[in-house]
């Protein structure tokens, strides 16, 4: 893989972490009221993983479809644009392919399993890639209006 030449401000562990809990607070506030108007005392006295087919489309493909669509449209989701950064390719320095928004959501999966050994992986490496990062070929960058206005703003 070719290096980008241009220098990026990397965004490091703790505000991608803090991005992320925004992220989750503003999911649950849309799939918890759902769940809850729906299914009631229902999840309090049942404790399966699944409590229907809307439990299953509220909380299980929902914030994974949201997730692509604001990295697809807006190269960040909404934690990521207040902490002001973006995901871009790591080869290229532009807009990540469906391909890599895909392999970088699922790639989650192994990054978290091992004790978030993945996700923690950001506070030490050089370019502050997480596992699912350096599968997927992206890098979390401060954006900056010269970089807003070019390369992310291609389709």
């Amino acid at each position: 893989m070719a290096a980008i030449t241009e220098n990026y401000q990397y965004v490091g562990f703790w505000e991608r972490f803090a991005a992320t809990m925004l992220d989750v607070l503003l999911i649950l506030l849309i799939t918890l009221p759902l769940t809850f108007w729906l299914y009631g005392d229902k999840l309090v006295n049942d404790h399966s993983l699944i409590h229907g087919p809307a439990d299953l489309v509220i909380n299980y493909l929902l914030p994974p479809v949201l997730v692509l669509l604001f990295w697809r449209y807006r190269s960040a989701t909404p934690g990521k644009m207040l902490i002001k950064a973006a995901i871009i390719d790591a080869n290229s320095g532009g807009r990540p392919s469906m391909r890599q928004w895909l392999i970088r959501y699922l790639a989650y999966i192994p990054a978290t399993l091992p004790l978030c050994l993945g996700l923690l992986w950001v506070a030490f490496d050089p370019r502050k890639q997480g596992w699912h990062d350096k599968l997927a070929g992206t890098l979390v960058i401060k954006q900056n209006k010269s970089r807003t206005n070019n390369s992310l703003q291609e389709s």
